[in-house]
């Protein structure tokens, strides 16, 4: 039976994704057939492997999702919450996989948001040697000056980290309030957030509407779908997987 390295045979299992999966090996919590593991360790699907005392069930034969969810307000982009706040994956009902976040939206964002249980998949995705962008709609008060574009699309620097140029957009100003179209090509913490407040402007909403190809649409807000052969075939030509 041939070996693979452990992450991974824990993200196709559906366990967590491969970056979890790093964070459970690093942190001694990841034992197969009874020893502690490291990473870059390798082993079978036929192996014993257990996380945190948890038996992992390696399924014979895997159905890959993908799903995008419009995420409404007020849900954590998490699979459970120990705050017993709403988490995003009680809005997949009727989905038998165990899928999870392909990246996230923070509570008070909204919009689009991939769930898979394809860890490649979502490794190409998020890493960011593969510059996928993300666009979002981005409403802010009360007004935006021409220096405060200029400051954030040519890449700032945020907590000592320099931030790759985005694309800045404005859709349209109206008294108080400015609708932009902000795009990037990372995912750091809070990052579009975190750009408005530098420059002094308040967001009142935000809402991502893309990712690569891949468009948010006129999916209701709370509801999912599959993705199309079409649209799942122009993601991996993205990521060159």
């Amino acid at each position: 039976m041939e070996k693979i390295r452990i992450q991974k045979l824990l993200s196709d299992a559906g366990f967590c994704s491969r970056r979890k999966a790093e964070e459970y090996i690093v942190a001694g919590k990841v034992q197969v057939n009874g020893r502690p593991v490291k990473l870059g360790d390798k082993a079978s699907s036929t192996d014993r492997i257990m996380v945190n005392g948890q038996l992992v069930v390696m399924p014979k034969k895997k159905n890959n999702r993908y799903i995008m969810l419009n995420k409404p307000r007020g849900y954590v982009t998490t699979m459970s919450d120990d705050l017993n706040r709403k988490c995003v994956i009680d809005l997949l009902n009727g989905v038998e996989e165990r899928v999870y976040p392909v990246g996230r939206l923070d509570k008070d964002s909204e919009g689009l948001l991939l769930f898979t249980n394809d860890g490649s998949f979502a490794n190409g995705i998020m890493h960011p040697s593969r510059h996928i962008s993300k666009t979002y709609r981005v409403t802010v008060r009360p007004d935006i000056s021409e220096e405060q574009l200029i400051a954030m699309s040519k890449g700032m620097e945020l907590d000592e980290i320099k931030m790759q140029p985005a694309n800045v957009i404005v859709k349209t100003k109206e008294t108080g309030r400015v609708v932009l179209l902000i795009t990037i090509h990372e995912g750091k913490n809070r990052q579009i957030r975190r750009m408005c407040e530098a420059v002094g402007l308040e967001v009142a909403r935000l809402r991502r509407i893309s990712i690569g190809p891949l468009k948010l649409g006129m999916l209701k807000p709370g509801t999912y779908r599959d993705l199309t052969a079409e649209e799942l075939c122009a993601l991996r030509n993205a990521i060159g997987n």
